[in-house]
Formats: C-alpha cells, sequence, structure tokens
C-alpha cells in the first residue's frame, strides 16, 4: 500500500508537494493506495484502476491535538468514488480516546451498511511508547470494535505477540523517513513476524529514487526477499534509471 494522505494533516509535504506528478510513476507497482478525498479526485486520472482506502477523518492539524477528529467524508462519497476500504486513526491513550473510537465504530458500521471494510488506524502520540506492550493494547482494541484490517508500527521486540494478539490481519506504518536498507530491513522482519503487508509512504517518495525504491519494498512484501539483496535490486534500478 502507497500512502500519500500526509496533506491532511501537514499540508505540503515533503516528496508529494505535487501529487500529481510524485505519485503516478509509482501506482503500477504498488497494491493499493491510501489518500484523500481531495487526493485522489483532483491528483490521480480517473481512468487508473487501482484499490484504495479512503481517509476519512479530519479536525486537526499538526498545529493543534491531533486526535481531536470527527469523520469527514460521508460513506456516499466514498461509494461514488468506488473506495476498497475506508479508514481513521484511533489515538488510544490520548485525550479524545472515545472519540476517536466512536469515529471507527461510525466508519465500521456504515461502512459494514455498504460492504465497505474499514481499516483501523493506531496513532501513537508523542507521549506514547511505540512498545509491544502499547501497540499490542491498541491493535487489539482496534479488532475488537469490529476492523477489518489494522495499521500499527512495527516494535523490534514483542512485535509477533503484537500480531498473535490481534484477530484481523496488521499492515505496518512506514513512519518517519529511513535510510533505504533500513526501511527495507524494518519491511523485511514486519513480514517475518506476521504482518500481511506495509503501507509506507514517506520511505518511498523521499528515496533517493522513489520508483527503484517501490520495487524494491514489492519484492520485500511479495516475494520475500532478504533486505541485502532487495537493497542490491534499488541500487541497479537506481543506477539504471529505475527501469
Amino acid at each position: 500500500m502507497l500512502a500519500f494522505d500526509h496533506g491532511y494533516i501537514m499540508g505540503p509535504t515533503s516528496g508529494i508537494e505535487r501529487i500529481d506528478l510524485s505519485i503516478p510513476p509509482l501506482i503500477p507497482h504498488v497494491d493499493c493506495l491510501m489518500c484523500t478525498r481531495g487526493g485522489i479526485q483532483s491528483c490521480i486520472d480517473p481512468t487508473v484502476n487501482k484499490p484504495f482506502v479512503m481517509r476519512s477523518s479530519t479536525g486537526a492539524t499538526l498545529l493543534k491535538d491531533l486526535s481531536n477528529e470527527v469523520i469527514g467524508v460521508a460513506i456516499e462519497d466514498s461509494v461514488r468514488m468506488n473506495a476498497s476500504a475506508i479508514t481513521c486513526q484511533v489515538c488510544i491513550g490520548a485525550e479524545y480516546e472515545k472519540e476517536t473510537l466512536a469515529n471507527l465504530s461510525y466508519l465500521i458500521n456504515e461502512g459494514n451498511r455498504h460492504g465497505i471494510p474499514t481499516l483501523g488506524i493506531t496513532a501513537v502520540g508523542k507521549a506514547m511508547v511505540r512498545d509491544s506492550r502499547y501497540l499490542g493494547l491498541a491493535t487489539r482494541v482496534i479488532a475488537e470494535n469490529g476492523a477489518h484490517f489494522v495499521k500499527t508500527y512495527y516494535c523490534e521486540q514483542g512485535f509477533d505477540e503484537v500480531v498473535a494478539g490481534c484477530p484481523v490481519p496488521i499492515v505496518i506504518a512506514g513512519g518517519k523517513k529511513l535510510p533505504e536498507l533500513d526501511a527495507l530491513k524494518m519491511a523485511y522482519n514486519a513480514i517475518d513476524q506476521g504482518a500481511l503487508g506495509v503501507d509506507m509512504g514517506r520511505n518511498i517518495f523521499l528515496a533517493e529514487d522513489p520508483l527503484a525504491m517501490v520495487q524494491a519494498v514489492k519484492t520485500v512484501v511479495h516475494q520475500n526477499e532478504k533486505p541485502d539483496k532487495a537493497f542490491d535490486m534499488y541500487n541497479t534500478l537506481k543506477s539504471e534509471g529505475s527501469k
């Protein structure tokens, strides 16, 4: 999954200042897109036939408490735009924990009425520790509320326990930009420990060669390629101009 929904809280984001230029070349190499209503309707050609997850929440930016959100996209719009899934973030332990859980439950109920699955996103605030105990709590709560799959962060210690304790599929967030080899290692370790996919944004579109990076990540996820070999592939594609 390729994430480029960052602008809904961050505004113009490095690497995707021009979504219409940076994202389309990457689309053929991913399985699914993670985006906002405005991003897909304004910047992605309507003839593109690629599943996408609709970011449905709004209400906060980096200037405010990010947990203070509401649902901003009506289910009818997700149906009209043929979204494959709908999503919002859940802020376990934050000031607006209850409100974000209510947002999730609303999406699940509305999605179920229309046959659209819901992705629950584990949002980790500045005061939260991304360890297996917290992530295990957050992912289980999201799943127990009825989410069909969960996006969370990878943790080096105990991630397999996080996956085991979550009764629905998990995909990992790419998070902040890492060196390319480190990002490939994170993806490999997550898949090896039970995650069913990755949802990367900055670790792809901020790479020195985004087109080479998205193909390298794809081999890790789909072919279980080892990080070192995937990094060799990345460097080869980069030197060849990302075939």
